[in-house]
């Protein structure tokens, strides 16, 4: 019998999907993840065992807009932490720090409320997929303004060939993730 690859078996479970949202993208579509009980229970506890380790474990988790939130909320609950979202521009009600960054055509902006962590706080920052980095690196941007220090970036899924974890990592923020599509 084959031991169990959790990465192997999250990979089994994202569609690809052709020509989305343009032609010449394959879409890593992860929402066949959270669809079936087992196999978000695996994702969410892959997680959750890596960041229990007293060395690892946040104070809070901070989820990136929109599928951050899914998998940030469920991971900081079972953490007993607090999950703070970090959002895109508008869409928060109180007062907010923010940050821009710039995308393949033009710019976004993503904000966090001023009173979301604390100076010191250690914070786990969460997305499905990093790509080129740019909004993960601006949530950490954001994190520090508000003198918190993020201690790991994770996701899901990486996209190497497409430059962004080596730019986290380049600046500064180390990275976990479950599975790699470099190459496919």
């Amino acid at each position: 019998m084959q031991p169990f690859n959790v990465n192997e078996y999250l990979r089994q479970h994202i569609r690809t999907v052709a020509d989305w949202p343009a032609p010449g993208v394959q879409f890593r579509d992860i929402t066949p993840l959270l669809q079936d009980p087992k196999v978000f229970r695996v994702l969410i506890d892959a997680f959750v065992h890596r960041y229990m380790d007293r060395a690892l474990r946040p104070d809070v988790v901070a989820g990136l807009d929109a599928r951050g939130f899914i998998l940030g909320a469920v991971v900081a609950y079972e953490l007993n932490v607090g999950f703070v979202p970090i959002r895109k521009k508008g869409k928060l009600p109180f007062t907010t720090v923010e940050e821009t960054y710039e995308l393949e055509y033009g710019s976004a902006t993503v904000e966090l409320h001023t009173d979301a962590v604390k100076p010191g706080d250690r914070v786990l920052l969460i997305d499905d997929l990093i790509a080129t980095g740019g909004t993960m690196m601006a949530g950490k941007k954001l994190l520090e303004k508000l003198g918190a220090t993020v201690t790991e970036g994770a996701a899901i899924v990486d996209l190497p060939e497409l430059g962004g974890s080596q730019r986290l990592r380049d600046g500064g923020l180390a990275l976990y993730t479950l599975v790699d599509f470099a190459g496919h």
